[in-house]
């Protein structure tokens, strides 16, 4: 089969497209035949080498496969899966996306809704699920409330702005001059261009900031929060300092929090079926939408990347298999 690899850290030219073996499915394992693939800020870290410890957490290959967010067809299924057979159309995350065939655990899977896209369903899997459980689980988004999402135009920025209106909340959305409308079409009340305004700076106070950027500190952010409002911060791995910058910055962070009505908390998103069925039923509903920027073949994976890497992406970058 065709694949993106790559042997080697560094920048999206030492990815390769190449003929490797197909994946066997182990013990509750998936084989998708990929139809749409999408990819994320993690992908370019893991290019990258990424943070020492995240390196060391997730090991080194020889031979590394690319890609998480993944939407296709059930080629082939291994010992002890139940949900799904071959034949069946589904989306999640996976190991290796960018390629023919990608091998997912059967838990992080859940079933694509016939009227869903495969590209539209391979946009949501890591973006969503970081903006659904980040306001539902972390911030305990409520009706009325006012959410400001830092970061409104990203790929989970996107689905932020979505699931808080869903939720009830008013909006505040922050990004770009070029990407306002967009962020007021997805169902801002408000938005902000940071190139014009500091949110931080404001007079208007939240009781939820979603903060997509990490380019306010938590004593910045503290004074637009209302008391026992809470800052959900996300994207770490987006910021540019190393990693014991990160580290020692968020341990103050939260020594800070400690003595204050108002809170910070952090998270990483899980993939589970449950919520990965809720977000496919909303796709298909029309409540949700994903946005996508740009689309790519799977030769052209390393421009992706190439762009994904200059952090100004509206939504997503969708890799397309059904047309390379």
């Amino acid at each position: 089969m065709k694949a993106i690899v790559y042997r080697r850290n560094g920048p999206p030219d030492v990815l390769t497209c190449e003929e490797i073996e197909k994946p066997v499915p182990r013990e509750q394992e998936v084989l998708i035949k990929v139809g749409s693939a999408a990819v994320n800020p993690l992908d370019c870290h893991l290019l990258k080498g990424g943070p020492a410890l995240l390196r060391l957490l997730l090991g080194s290959r020889k031979l590394k496969h690319p890609g998480v967010d993944v939407a296709g067809i059930v080629e082939a299924v291994g010992p002890g899966v139940t949900q799904f057979k071959a034949g069946d159309s589904v989306f999640g995350t996976c190991r290796g996306a960018f390629a023919e065939y990608a091998i997912a655990p059967e838990s992080s899977l859940a079933a694509k809704p016939e009227a869903v896209s495969c590209e539209v369903a391979a946009a949501c899997p890591i973006a969503a699920l970081t903006a659904l459980q980040g306001l539902r689980d972390r911030a305990k988004i409520q009706p009325g409330q006012h959410v400001l999402i830092n970061g409104a135009s990203g790929g989970v920025g996107t689905f932020a702005v979505q699931f808080a209106k869903i939720f009830g909340a008013h909006v505040t959305g922050v990004c770009s001059t070029r990407n306002a409308d967009l962020v007021r079409s997805l169902g801002a009340d408000r938005v902000i261009d940071y190139t014009r305004e500091d949110f931080a700076n404001g007079a208007a106070q939240y009781d939820v900031i979603f903060d997509l950027a990490g380019n306010h500190s938590f004593s910045a952010c503290k004074r637009v929060l209302k008391p026992h409002g809470i800052l959900v911060g996300v994207g770490v791995l987006d910021a540019p300092a190393s990693l014991l910058v990160m580290l020692l910055g968020l341990i103050a962070t939260l020594v800070l929090s400690l003595f204050s009505s108002r809170r910070f908390t952090t998270f990483i998103a899980k993939a589970n079926r449950e919520d990965l069925s809720f977000i496919g039923g909303l796709l298909a509903g029309g409540q949700l939408q994903s946005v996508i920027d740009k689309r790519y073949r799977l030769g052209e994976v390393p421009e992706a990347m190439r762009y994904q890497g200059t952090w100004h992406t509206r939504g997503k970058l969708v890799i397309n298999l059904e047309a390379s």
